[in-house]
């Protein structure tokens, strides 16, 4: 099976999580990252950080695949720009799959979404693009979960939830069935949502 050159646009934290999820998922071969300037060439997990994004058009030349490595707590807003930019390049922005988490046949998923070790993206859900499904978060069943949102680590979804674009629910939390996250809004951890949220609206973490 040939492989598809991947480069990672971010260099961080979340970009070190990419890598182990890659290195075990067959069918890419990982030449790199984009990071700042003055994170140009030192190396991440083994690999270079080779450009900034400034360079994507360039890089598009050597590589074919490009995933958003930056995480996302206060505002999608960064990952949306290097969403946009990596599709202007023209990118393919994979689906990425860890092989130990499980993601059911029902399930969709768009482009550009990684779900990370231990998920759990159940029947009738559907992920949009350009979204972290983060390590042992669960979708449950028929949730709706739009662009650019970060599901994050054991975060639960339950069944019918919609998350609309550029949310973030952080660790830990649990959002009742039915109810919907209003764009851009922000659940802290470990909270407990039991009603819809507006637009915006930020929900402090449960525990100080």
């Amino acid at each position: 099976m040939s492989e598809s050159g991947l480069i990672l646009l971010g260099a961080g934290g979340h970009a070190r999580a990419c890598i182990d999820v890659i290195e075990q998922v067959p069918g890419f071969k990982l030449g790199g990252l984009v990071g700042e300037a003055g994170e140009v060439g030192r190396k991440v997990l083994d690999y270079p950080v080779l450009a900034t994004d400034a360079d994507l058009p360039v890089l598009r030349q050597q590589y074919e695949c490009a995933l958003v490595a930056v995480g996302q707590i206060h505002t999608a807003k960064l990952r949306r720009q290097l969403f946009s930019r990596a599709e202007a390049a023209g990118f393919h922005l994979p689906v990425i799959i860890s092989p130990h988490a499980w993601v059911s046949r029902h399930a969709s998923l768009a482009e550009g979404t990684i779900v990370m070790h231990g998920a759990i993206v159940n029947a009738g859900a559907s992920i949009g693009r350009n979204c972290i499904i983060n390590s042992h978060a669960l979708v449950e069943h028929d949730a709706q979960v739009a662009d650019h949102c970060h599901i994050s680590t054991a975060a639960v979804l339950n069944g019918g939830v919609t998350v609309e674009q550029g949310c973030f629910v952080g660790s830990g939390s649990i959002v009742r069935e039915g109810v919907r996250l209003g764009e851009n809004s922000l659940v802290g951890m470990g909270a407990m949502i039991r009603h819809d949220l507006a637009a915006g609206d930020r929900v402090p973490g449960g525990r100080k």
